[in-house]
Formats: structure tokens, C-alpha cells, sequence
């Protein structure tokens, strides 16, 4: 049902548009974002957790660009008890990102499950380390939630410093979706603790890119 729903807002201009433009190896339907949010929104809303869990799994290995987009958008939910399955699930899905979009839509319902349960970062720490560009930066993307406190508890301070420790290791890989990624956090950051970035910066810059450091200052006096 799920799945004849985002086929019946199929667009196949707009699929050809996003084939070329996602350029990862899938069916896409060339549904637009806004119907995707319409369709996730009211199936959260008719469907317990365990329903919307099976759905998003479901939904995902179809391999359709629009499905797995809306399988991360079913478990994007600040609150949601009990949230096992979900973060389960979506560990499964990290190792099979290839493209940016489904990955960053994958990450904010991962993020939602770490703000849930912080000492969930012991097991994304682990991507870190990985041979895999996607689950790298998965890594921070994932953890961008603590780039946007003002007000940081000192859990969310250590998780921080956490996370800069590994953009540090970062700035060594050339990679552009990695640079960019480490770039991001720190921009993201510099809004909310602009000295920190600086020391960063400061520190690590010379290490990095320059289009990433010139993104990661953007909003640096």
C-alpha cells in the first residue's frame, strides 16, 4: 500500500532529473520531497512503532531512491518508545549508503536516536575507522545535533569534543564528501561556539582542504 502510494505520485520527467543528478545505481519515481513529507507524516501518525519500523524496513529494501528516503523519514521522530528496533535498523542501513541524499535523510532519524540515547555514540564511533567513505562520514553526520546547543550539558560537551577528536583525524583524508563532512560540522558549530572552531582551526586547519576550510569559517568574523 505503502509503496503503490509513492508509485501513484511517480513523475517520470523529474526521475530522469534525479537518476542524473543522484547518479547512484536505483529506481527513482522522481517523487517530490514535499509529497514524501505529506505521505511519512500521516503514516506516523495512523501507525504504532512496530508498524512503522516493519514499514520502513520494508520500504527501504525495495532499493527505490524515493522509498528509502520515506523509510527514513517513518523513523525521524524526536520521541518514540521504544526505539530499539528503530536505531537497529537503521544501524543495518549505514553499511549501504552510496549517495548523499538517502544517506543524510538515513542520518537524521539516526541523530534523533542518538539525542534519545547519547551512549549510542560508543557504536558510531566505530564508522570512524571504516574502509567505506559513506559510513565515515555517516559518523558526522549523525552526530551534527551537538554542533546546536547553546546551552550544552557536560555530556553533550564531552560528546562534542568527542566528535572533534575524530574530525581531526579527518582532516588527513582528502576525500571530498569527508572534508566537506568535517567542514560542515564545524560551520554548524561555529554559530554556537565560535572560539572553539577557531581553535580548531587554528590546530587543524593547515590540514584541511581549502574549500573546506573556507566553508568551515563562513560565519567567523
Amino acid at each position: 500500500m505503502a509503496l503503490a502510494a509513492l508509485r501513484a505520485e511517480a513523475d517520470a520527467e523529474r526521475a530522469a532529473g534525479s537518476a542524473a543528478y543522484h547518479k547512484a545505481d536505483r529506481v527513482y519515481l522522481g517523487v517530490p520531497n514535499p509529497v514524501l513529507n505529506d505521505l511519512t507524516t500521516r503514516w506516523r501518525q495512523e501507525m504504532p512503532v512496530e508498524a512503522r519500523v516493519a514499514l520502513a524496513d520494508a520500504l527501504w529494501q525495495t532499493d527505490i531512491h524515493e522509498a528509502r528516503i520515506a523509510a527514513a523519514k517513518l523513523l525521524t521522530q524526536a520521541r518514540m518508545r521504544p526505539d530499539d528496533a528503530a536505531w537497529a535498523l537503521i544501524l543495518t542501513w549505514v553499511p549501504q549508503f552510496d549517495a548523499w541524499a538517502i544517506a543524510d535523510h538515513a542520518c537524521s532519524a539516526g541523530a534523533r536516536r542518538l539525542q534519545a540515547e547519547p551512549s549510542r555514540i560508543d557504536t558510531v564511533e566505530g564508522w570512524t575507522t571504516s574502509g567505506r567513505l559513506w559510513t565515515k562520514r555517516a559518523a558526522m553526520v549523525m552526530t551534527l545535533p551537538w554542533t546546536k546547543q547553546n546551552f550544552p550539558s557536560d555530556q553533550d560537551l564531552a560528546i562534542r569534543e568527542r566528535v572533534l577528536g575524530w574530525a581531526a583525524d579527518y582532516t588527513a583524508d582528502a576525500a571530498w564528501f569527508i572534508q566537506k563532512a568535517v567542514a560542515w560540522w564545524l560551520r554548524d558549530l561555529s554559530k554556537h561556539d565560535p572560539d572553539r572552531v577557531r581553535a580548531f582551526l587554528a590546530e587543524h586547519g593547515p590540514r584541511m582542504k581549502a574549500f573546506a576550510r573556507k566553508e568551515a569559517g563562513k560565519f567567523l568574523n
